[in-house]
């Protein structure tokens, strides 16, 4: 089930600028920015990683990442996933009902992509946020 938070949280984002390296909605995000602001926007600190290139066949520091931020392996139905764009693009999206956010570096924005994807997940993630906590309520 896709948590009201998280997909409030990355819907929020539909419309915002791409950048290579952005970690800023105000001034561009990329998809490792979108995931950063969605834990951001759900209490977390989250801590992402910097100087990877956009093409890349090392999806180390992706893992990495999830990791650092007590993301939970999942076997299906992630709230973050990890695919290969191509053999040396890997991508991250967060699932919304009906599809996932992300950052589209072509369309240089955040958008909405609906089901199913066009390729293939190579892993993904939980986020562990109890429904009725919010950053207001100060469990984080």
């Amino acid at each position: 089930m896709i948590q009201p938070a998280l997909e409030s949280a990355a819907r929020s984002l539909i419309g915002v600028p791409f950048r290579l390296h952005g970690r800023d909605a105000q001034s561009g995000l990329d998809c490792v920015g979108v995931v950063a602001e969605v834990l951001r926007a759900v209490g977390m600190q989250p801590s992402a990683p910097e100087g990877y290139a956009l093409r890349n066949v090392c999806i180390s520091r992706f893992l990495r990442f999830a990791a650092d931020n007590a993301l939970i392996r999942a076997e299906h139905d992630g709230d973050i996933v990890l695919c290969m764009v191509n053999p040396i693009q890997p991508h991250l999206l967060v699932r919304v009902s009906g599809g996932f956010v992300h950052a589209h570096a072509s369309l240089r924005r955040v958008t909405f992509m609906p089901d199913p994807l066009p390729w293939p997940i190579s892993m993904q993630w939980k986020l562990d946020v109890p429904e009725h906590m919010t950053k207001r309520d100060g469990n984080f």
